[in-house]
């Protein structure tokens, strides 16, 4: 044993680590933050995809040049140049957006969040329920019925898969053109998640509630059948008063007005402010224990 402790120390004295200054810790730490930044960006682009492809192609480069294929490496050598400047042309859109968006960041505050740390977090815009409450009472005036689900925590993929993907952003316009008479997705309910339109004629659950009033049709049913099962907001336009209503919670909420609509719209918005700077959290902490230490 003491053999061996011998050995390890004389092994470890041969060894000599570089010295690291302020300046190759910095170095470090802004080429750590560059290819993660890189690597974020390119993940949500097209680039991806291509990234992966060149990934490939040098794979197959390696495996040449382990198995000495010297005839494949000097048509590798020779087009070197042109393989790059073609990259650089595939890539052109992708770099300038990247680019665009590196005028547009605010470096500083992005490495050292102090102000800039508090974020809205909401299911979807005011400009969604400006446009939500626009469509839905510009249809009640003219007898078009609608069903609109709007999504919150539980996930409604099983009825989206009933009707026709859609993936649009909502506007109040492309509202109305999807319940106008007569129009290839005017029968059934539009599925709404975030700000987006995600699908149109989807089938709902009927609700089989008793105390329902007899002289709701199929629509108010499957309204309130959805939020039986979900925590989903669903607006209903009557097609025979225009009236508009509101089901949630399996229960039904007839003849809204427009700031009622709008009012449980921004609940079901969930608004609020977060603060993510944890750097000001820290600096916030240690004021209170300091504080805490004087008393």
């Amino acid at each position: 044993m003491q053999d061996l402790a011998v050995t390890l120390s004389g092994y470890l004295s041969k060894l000599s680590l570089p010295s690291l200054g302020v300046t190759d810790i910095l170095e470090i730490a802004l080429i750590s933050f560059f290819i993660y930044q890189f690597m974020v960006w390119i993940k949500f682009t097209r680039a991806y995809t291509l990234l992966k492809g060149i990934l490939i192609v040098l794979l197959f480069i390696l495996f040449a040049y382990i198995l000495k294929m010297n005839t494949i490496l000097w048509i590798i050598k020779n087009l070197s140049t042109i393989l790059l400047t073609s990259v650089v042309v595939i890539f052109q859109p992708e770099l300038r957006k990247m680019l665009e968006q590196l005028g547009q960041k605010k470096i500083v505050a992005s490495i050292f969040p102090l102000d800039s740390g508090k974020e809205v977090q909401e299911r979807f815009t005011d400009k969604t329920i400006n446009e939500l409450v626009k469509a839905c009472f510009d249809m009640g005036e003219v007898r078009t019925g609608a069903l609109i689900v709007i999504e919150q925590n539980i996930r409604l993929s099983e009825y989206e898969r009933t009707g026709i993907n859609v993936d649009a952003v909502l506007t109040s316009q492309l509202l109305i053109n999807i319940f106008e008479h007569n129009t290839p997705l005017h029968d059934g309910a539009v599925l709404v998640r975030g700000n987006r339109i995600v699908a149109a004629t989807c089938y709902l659950p009927l609700s089989d509630n008793m105390e329902l009033s007899k002289q709701l049709g199929t629509r108010h049913r499957a309204g309130v059948g959805i939020s039986e099962v979900s925590d989903s907001l669903t607006i209903i336009v009557s097609e025979e008063t225009g009236q508009v209503s509101v089901a949630q919670n399996g229960e039904l909420s007839r003849g809204l007005t427009s700031a009622e609509l709008r009012s449980a719209l921004i609940k079901a918005q969930n608004k609020k402010v977060v603060n993510n700077s944890k750097l000001r959290h820290l600096l916030k902490g240690r004021m209170k224990h300091e504080e805490h230490k004087a008393d």
